[in-house]
């Protein structure tokens, strides 16, 4: 027992040092990286993401381990606490980074195949886009599977998207349900 649990940090030291290789060093902490467990998620994540990210180059770009199917735009345009490293392994979630900045309070979830939407097309030239609003998520918010959240919204703490709703305004109170397409308030804590 004694030698199993020696022999599980080492290998966890080793991952995280590799980890640190690829990743900035600052992402391989927090809640996911505590126990050195080397089948916990964080450090499956490093070893996944490597894989992916640095030899296959989906989102090689990205300092942080992250999902093969996600898309990801600029890094540096997105803040989250690294407890909530989560967010970035779910499939098919869109960070449209590239025109504004993005974020994620901390305990916020993201479910799959969200959109998170930073500028609309130009309406006059639909090659271009618009200029680009800030999104902002409060803290312990929880994005339903295949919402959007377009550009400028900013949610209060305790917010609740419903899945598959389309969020065109901000809703700053928090502490509520929101649903629908536009998406409305449907219920308040």
């Amino acid at each position: 027992m004694f030698i199993k649990r020696i022999i599980k940090k080492i290998c966890a030291k080793i991952i995280v040092f590799f980890g640190c290789i690829f990743y900035q060093k600052k992402y391989i902490r927090g809640r996911w990286f505590e126990e050195p467990e080397i089948f916990s998620n964080g450090y499956k994540w490093i070893l996944k993401g490597i894989f992916y990210q640095k030899f296959l180059g989906f989102n090689r770009h990205i300092p942080w381990p992250v999902g093969h199917r996600i898309d990801i735009g600029p890094a540096s345009f997105i803040h989250f606490h690294i407890d909530d490293l989560n967010n970035f392994w779910t499939y098919g979630t869109f960070f449209q980074s590239g025109y504004a900045h993005i974020y994620i309070g901390q305990g916020t979830y993201i479910a799959q195949n969200v959109g998170i939407i930073t500028a609309n097309h130009d309406f006059n030239n639909l090659s271009k886009h618009g200029k680009g609003k800030d999104v902002r998520l409060g803290n312990k918010c929880w994005i339903g599977m295949n919402s959007v959240l377009l550009p400028g919204v900013e949610l209060g703490d305790h917010t609740i998207v419903g899945a598959g709703s389309i969020v065109t305004k901000s809703f700053l109170e928090g502490n509520c349900l929101i649903c629908g397409n536009p998406a409305k308030i449907i219920k308040t804590f």
